[in-house]
């Protein structure tokens, strides 16, 4: 008689969930949402004030955990079939932890957004940016809008949840809009387009078996990656009218394009191979970060 081989079970308590919740969230793409608002108040105001602690605080934790967590939830059958997920690039959450996740988010985002609003005192525009960048990171994932399966509409989408912090910044902040400031903010709405559809090219296959549209699936790996290589340098383009020192930034859409270029006739079946551009896209990100914040230091001082 063969003696069974007792399963490893799952790990629980308090640690273990705020560990997965924590992770539903993305630490890595923290900064991506937080940046882009504090860079827009300080550059806009020249102060470092609660508004900009409370607003940085809430673009670097809820919202992630808003976006990425009713994303990792609502998306669970079809994660199910990907193996990226599970780690860095997408928690894999027990069916247990789903209510936990969302229940998280909007407790963590509440006190939060209600500060803003009250350090922000009477100012409509900013709520309706606010309103705007909430709705998009509801509308990407959650059950009866699901944006994120409406082909271009999703990359679109996903382009708002990163451009929408910078444009709150600007917005509580008062800051005049000039065409300079115009073109900056498309230049960075095409990037995250860009971005996008990129990092959809390597989910094509899952995506199909999950019965999931997106822009890559419509388009097909090849065209995607095409697709994305076009509005990284028309985001390069436009840098080029901005004041100096901004069209130094074009030369940041650079390595973005050569991290791609490989994967240009990548086919449908082999899109998965497009995850290591995608893994070399994630550590760019950093580096670009970096380069970001000298220029913005240069263009203040410059001014």
């Amino acid at each position: 008689m063969t003696e069974s081989v007792p399963r490893p079970r799952p790990a629980t308590g308090l640690g273990h969930t705020v560990r997965q919740v924590l992770l539903s969230s993305r630490p890595l793409s923290w900064i991506n949402t937080a940046f882009p608002f504090a860079a827009a108040y300080i550059v806009s105001t020249g102060r470092v004030d609660a508004l900009l602690v409370v607003g940085t605080l809430f673009f670097l934790i809820p919202y992630n955990l808003l976006m990425y967590g009713i994303n990792d939830v609502f998306d669970y059958e079809s994660d199910l079939r990907n193996p990226r997920k599970g780690g860095v690039e997408g928690a894999m959450l027990d069916r247990s932890l789903h209510r936990t996740v969302l229940v998280s988010g909007v407790a963590t985002a509440l006190p939060v957004l209600l500060a803003m609003v009250l350090l922000a005192g009477v100012n409509p525009w900013s709520w309706v940016v606010l309103a705007l960048s909430l709705f998009a990171v509801v509308a990407y994932s959650a059950p009866g809008l699901r944006f994120k399966e409406r082909p271009v509409l999703d990359s679109v989408t996903s382009s708002i949840h990163f451009v929408s912090p910078a444009v709150y910044g600007l917005a509580v902040a008062g800051a005049l809009i000039t065409p300079d400031l115009v073109a900056l903010l498309t230049a960075f709405f095409f990037w995250g387009i860009a971005s996008h559809a990129f990092g959809a090219v390597q989910d094509v296959e899952p995506d199909r078996q999950g019965g999931i549209s997106s822009i890559a699936t419509a388009f097909g790996a090849a065209q995607t990656v095409r697709l994305a290589i076009v509005f990284w340098m028309l985001a390069g383009l436009l840098m080029l009218v901005t004041d100096w020192p901004g069209p130094l930034a074009a030369l940041l859409v650079i390595p973005y394009v050569l991290a791609a270029w490989p994967y240009r006739s990548i086919s449908d079946a082999d899109s998965e191979r497009a995850n290591n551009g995608w893994k070399r896209f994630l550590r760019l990100n950093f580096f670009t970060g970096f380069l970001v914040t000298m220029l913005l230091i240069v263009w203040v001082v410059v001014r």
